[in-house]
């Protein structure tokens, strides 16, 4: 067999991380580009992640320069496979100690749409986008990542086909809704061997009986956001949606909370929320019926609509007749609020993913070389985690606001929102003390090398995060 010729390595520890998918790549002209690629992405954004920019080529005469050909030929043309890099990717992520998917996280599936112009680029269509909260030439895209509260990263990414790209609309074969998609997600997420506590999504999945069926019939636990109004087949003097529901329980102040239990919920930068959780009665869900109906909010009495949660969950109450023979283990209400704020992580980790990685900087046509965009950029993300894990240890001031210290509070004692308790079996795990990084000067004037990029992207994701609890309520 022909010795493989030595490749210009990537600028370090870059290199020592993309070495792990150099035997998915069958020329040094990929591994090459692959290095060129990752690198680009990372470094600081002075200007749109196109492929000029990644190549540091002048916006519309380089891109005929070598450097842009060689990338624009690795994205579009070349022959790699970008499902088996993403395999690898998951591969080392589930390997390592420092990013491993354990049984306290959660799986999280959610959609994130982005403009772009004209009708020739594959899934680009008038749509809803969530970036910018109305219907909008765009592409959207499907992801799964897996979440808990020290770290976030992508697992898989599909586009979704608007019925008005294909030949025969929604009748065609391959028209698949956002939940049809999601399921796939779900199934390639189990077949990776990911380990979660439950399925998180918002209304868009919680309210679609196919994708809620699916869960059901896969027997997997599930934390699911529902519409405040969205209703229900009940007798007339009953409550009809989530958020009447609601205001039946019974609620006078905090001192004297009724039906509400009081939920502390932490977060890196040291502060706390209390909110309030009840497991409400609404047609066929209810505390002992199969499907629980769980409502959080800052304020019962007013029941804010930005912060309050409507969730449906098949996680068992403690002490319910159905705990015991349930196949799922039970959750209290702190689990169950706990499960659903990490949802939020993705909200805050697509910003960075966006903004720093390039996630929509692409000016390609074909579903191919969009989909192998979104995988290198899934690359990218996982090597500032990567980076981070094994950046030297040092004092930080997100660990100090994290420590594990007792909280005082007034009767009503509050349940904690977080870490502390064995939930199914599993025991409670904290990760190792909090790395110090995008902290102290750089190492020196000039580009910054993508070590300190990465590390700066991932303090802004940690500090943002919901924060790991104390061992025990207060």
């Amino acid at each position: 067999m022909t010795r493989r010729a030595p490749c210009p390595p990537a600028p370090a520890p870059l290199e020592a991380y993309v070495q792990q998918f150099d035997d998915r790549f069958a020329s040094l002209a990929q591994r090459r580009a692959f290095r060129d690629y990752l690198h680009g992405l990372l470094l600081p954004r002075e200007r749109n992640k196109t492929l000029t920019g990644l190549a540091g080529t002048e916006p519309d005469l380089g891109a005929q320069a070598p450097p842009a050909q060689r990338l624009q030929w690795f994205l579009s043309e070349s022959s790699w496979e970008a499902e088996a890099i993403n395999a690898r990717r998951l591969e080392h992520l589930c390997q390592d100690p420092a990013t491993r998917p354990h049984e306290r996280g959660v799986l999280i599936i959610d959609e994130t749409g982005d403009r772009k112009d004209g009708t020739k680029t594959a899934h680009v269509a008038p749509q809803y986008l969530g970036s910018v909260g109305k219907i909008a030439n765009g592409i959207v895209a499907v992801s799964s990542v897996w979440a808990d509260e020290d770290l976030y990263y992508p697992l898989h990414v599909q586009p979704y086909t608007p019925a008005c790209r294909l030949p025969k609309g929604k009748a065609d074969p391959a028209f698949r809704t956002k939940p049809q998609i999601a399921v796939e997600l779900v199934d390639a997420a189990l077949a990776a061997g990911v380990s979660f506590r439950a399925v998180v999504a918002d209304c868009l999945y919680g309210e679609h009986a196919e994708f809620v069926g699916a869960l059901w019939a896969a027997e997997l636990p599930f934390v699911l956001a529902l519409r405040a109004t969205r209703g229900r087949w009940a007798p007339a003097e009953a409550a009809h949606t989530p958020e009447d529901a609601a205001r039946e329980v019974p609620w006078a102040s905090p001192r004297r909370p009724g039906g509400w239990t009081a939920v502390v919920r932490r977060f890196r930068d040291g502060h706390r929320e209390t909110w309030w959780a009840a497991d409400v009665t609404l047609a066929h869900e209810g505390p002992d019926q199969p499907t629980r109906l769980v409502v959080a909010t800052t304020d019962p009495a007013a029941l804010p609509a930005a912060s309050t949660w409507y969730l449906t969950t098949n996680l068992p109450r403690p002490g319910s007749p159905r705990a015991a023979a349930w196949p799922l283990p039970p959750a209290d209400l702190a689990e169950v609020v706990r499960l659903y704020g990490l949802r939020m992580w993705v909200e805050q980790s697509y910003k960075q993913v966006k903004q720093e990685l390039g996630w929509a900087d692409w000016q390609v046509r074909t579903d191919r070389a969009i989909r192998r965009h979104w995988h290198l950029v899934c690359c990218a993300f996982s090597f500032c985690w990567w980076a981070w894990s094994r950046a030297p240890a040092a004092h930080s001031p997100v660990a100090d606001a994290d420590a594990w210290q007792p909280v005082l509070a007034e009767p009503p004692q509050p349940a904690e929102a977080g870490w502390g308790k064995n939930v199914g079996g599993g025991r409670a795990v904290r990760r190792a003390p909090e790395r110090a990084v995008g902290a102290g000067a750089a190492a020196g004037a000039g580009l910054a090398a993508p070590l300190d990029h990465a590390l700066a992207l991932v303090a802004r994701l940690v500090d943002g995060a919901p924060a790991a609890t104390i061992t025990s309520p207060a």
